[in-house]
């Protein structure tokens, strides 16, 4: 590891508004070695709930004013003692986890110790007033060092080629890009338990460490609960003396919670990565390929909607924002739709409103497309008017309704080229020309790319995995008759795995939109695909 650039996990600055919130925080001691926070459900919030999400906001801020070191020492040490050491400790692991979460658990343990040991030191009574800052200023420099134990970064020579807060400031700002496919997997009871029993305290740093970097989107008063309640079950059932029955009463009770985590996750990450505007398109198609009898005026108030919930709640401080936001508009979505579609009603008999949700989430596309006329497109003159963003993405909703199989990243693909046409064209000398130009470049391109992307996700939807392959491999060597076998072993498991990965409609964003990229090639480089 040596060698590697490294960075600073504490904001030495922050300017963050510790207003109130909704939620409860409760300090817990499992009775065997590891505290946890603890949400409840009345709507007051106490003064140890506001310091945990102000610790969390603080240590994770990457762009906030300065305030000056008399202001970030004061409000550290005010939550050190609010919080007192371990809970303090299991926060820090939790906001740097998700901050780095490329970072070993070796990295953020080194990372851990140093930021409480410097709180412990820094806010005993009679500490030197200069004491944070010093310390500060010596972790960054720390961080600077070749042989620095902190999380790697790219970033992290810039930030040491400048000097005093300036460096700091860079380094505090420095986080790595949340994991595209979450890397925790769950382990068996009897392997939880063992590992549980072995080292309490271990067990509880590394599952804080896993789960949070790999669920480091969702917001944080949702990933607060759902690792308390964890670590609550396991400390539960592990020493109880019926361990199944008491993991199955525990796993229930949770359900809700870690569903909320699990697609609250995904949808701030999409969020995240998208924007707004975007996530608003791809929240339409998927629901036009889910019911494509709806129309264009029943599905783009849902998906405004939908985007609205995600940019109110994803990184709000709310306890119950998220659970309170999407139930709501899981029941619009009921209201509306439920007499559409068969399944969609299915899916809003619950009575659970986030499970619900779930459930239309993880409805597969519609098995046929209906029979439609062919799709129009936009008018220039449209593209171009007050109403142009909104022709567009009616343009892609009817593409959705007509190829339901045809993944996210690949609509959104054509969404972007969208914007760069009317980027380019609609504020050109000659519009009618650009526009033309852009159509011509197209024209032949999009129809064949759509067709390929709905046949292959449509078999991938349809049948079971190694049919799947099987039916990859006929394919190719009808086009590839002299490919050798090891060729088309390596092309085979490449589209299984693009399929496997970007076919479902909560497929990860970013990693599918590059691998759509290599398919398309040049295509929509040069903006046209909406055009067609």
């Amino acid at each position: 590891m040596a060698g590697r650039p490294r960075m600073l996990a504490l904001c030495p600055a922050a300017g963050i508004n510790h207003s109130p919130n909704n939620g409860r925080y409760h300090p817990i001691n499992t009775g065997m070695g590891f505290p946890a926070p603890l949400f409840g459900r009345r709507r007051e919030t106490s003064p140890k709930m506001r310091a945990a999400l102000a610790l969390l906001l603080l240590l994770a801020a990457a762009h906030a004013e300065h305030r000056g070191k008399a202001y970030v020492r004061d409000k550290v040490c005010q939550e050190f003692k609010t919080l007192g050491k371990e809970n303090f400790r299991t926060l820090t692991i939790i906001a740097n986890s998700r901050k780095y979460s490329n970072a070993t658990f070796e990295e953020i343990g080194h990372l851990v110790h140093e930021i409480v040991s410097l709180a412990e030191t820094c806010c005993a009574e009679g500490a030197d007033p200069s004491c944070y800052d010093a310390g500060s200023s010596a972790l960054s420099a720390k961080s600077c060092g070749k042989s620095s134990p902190f999380p790697a970064h790219a970033g992290t020579a810039g930030c040491c080629a400048q000097e005093g807060l300036e460096q700091k400031l860079c380094l505090a700002a420095l986080r790595h890009p949340p994991q595209q496919l979450p890397r925790y997997l769950q382990p068996s009871n009897e392997e939880l338990c063992q590992a549980f029993k072995k080292d309490p305290k271990d067990f509880a740093d590394r599952f804080l460490h896993e789960y949070a970097s790999s669920y480091g989107q969702a917001p944080l008063p949702v990933l607060l609960g759902s690792t308390r309640t964890f670590l609550s079950m396991v400390s539960t059932c592990c020493i109880s003396p019926a361990p199944t029955a008491c993991f199955l009463k525990e796993k229930l009770e949770r359900k809700t919670l870690s569903l909320l985590t699990l697609m609250s996750n995904r949808a701030c990450s999409r969020f995240t990565a998208y924007g707004k505007d975007k996530v608003t398109v791809s929240y339409l198609t998927s629901l036009a390929q889910k019911i494509p009898s709806a129309s264009f005026e029943d599905l783009f108030p849902l998906a405004e909607d939908a985007a609205e919930v995600f940019s109110q709640c994803c990184d709000s401080v709310a306890e119950d924002c998220m659970e309170k936001k999407l139930s709501e508009h899981t029941a619009k979505a009921c209201g509306a739709l439920a007499a559409h579609d068969e399944r969609f009603a299915d899916c809003c008999k619950g009575k659970n409103l986030v499970q619900n949700y779930f459930c239309i989430s993880a409805l597969p596309p519609a098995p046929a497309a209906p029979k439609l006329p062919e799709v129009q497109k936009p008018m220039k003159a449209q593209l171009c008017g007050e109403e142009g963003p909104r022709h567009a993405k009616r343009y892609l909703f009817e593409l959705a309704r007509r190829h339901t199989s045809v993944p996210d990243a690949f609509l959104g693909k054509l969404y972007d080229a969208s914007e760069k046409v009317r980027g380019e064209c609609c504020f050109a000398k000659d519009t009618p020309a650009c526009l033309d130009s852009k159509s011509l470049l197209m024209g032949e391109e999009l129809p064949p790319f759509l067709e390929k992307a709905d046949q292959l996700c449509g078999q991938y939807a349809q049948l079971n995995f190694l049919d799947f392959k099987k039916r990859l491999r006929e394919s190719l060597v009808q086009k590839m008759p002299q490919a050798s076998p090891e060729l088309l072993g390596r092309l085979v498991e490449q589209r299984a795995e693009f399929a496997s990965t970007c076919c479902p409609s909560n497929s990860p964003p970013l990693y599918c939109a590059d691998k759509v990229s290599s398919e398309l090639g040049e295509a929509c480089d040069g903006g046209s695909c909406l055009l067609g």
